[in-house]
């Protein structure tokens, strides 16, 4: 979905829009979208620069980083972006990114990649280990067993070879 900045002609301007998971969804992504996107912003124009100041609502759907059972996601999140032409991206090589390179990114034929925003939000509001529930007991590392739903009889016998001289060390010591 694209942006076609010639047709705003004002300083500011309003734009709000539901769109289909699927007009949104890029493949590999982390997460599946399972509701319509929610997306509204201002568009504030200085002749070839743009600002958008706006918020984005949904709900995704990623794997719980333990059990990878599916966890529902609802979001909304703000941003606040500026949108300069291509032209005057840097072209140094090497050089320090300043706390604004964070919140500007740059347009082409006067169109702004609307999907490349909402997946870029999307990612930004997921949580670094998302989880099922806070007590979520994961998988068992042996057989693969949903703690969660099953007991599994596995006996952890995982034994470091490098570590088997010092077993014995604290059986010969008396209290």
């Amino acid at each position: 979905m694209q942006l076609d900045l010639t047709r705003y002609r004002q300083p500011l301007s309003q734009f709000a829009r539901t769109v289909k998971p699927d007009d949104v969804a890029g493949e590999g992504d982390a997460y599946r979208i399972m509701a319509p996107v929610d997306l509204a912003f201002e568009l504030h124009k200085d002749k070839d620069r743009f600002r958008l100041v706006g918020t984005v609502a949904t709900e995704l759907e990623l794997p719980c980083s333990r059990c990878l059972e599916p966890v529902r996601l609802s979001i909304a999140v703000p941003f606040d972006l500026r949108y300069l032409p291509a032209s005057e991206a840097s072209t140094d090589v090497e050089r320090e990114v300043d706390d604004e390179d964070l919140e500007t990114s740059y347009y082409r034929n006067d169109e702004i990649d609307l999907n490349e925003l909402l997946r870029e939000q999307f990612y930004l509001a997921l949580p670094m280990k998302p989880l099922c529930r806070k007590e979520c007991r994961g998988l068992c590392a042996q057989c693969g067993t949903n703690l969660n739903t099953g007991i599994c009889e596995c006996a952890p016998a995982w034994k470091d070879p490098w570590l088997a001289a010092l077993r014995g060390l604290g059986r010969d010591r008396k209290s």
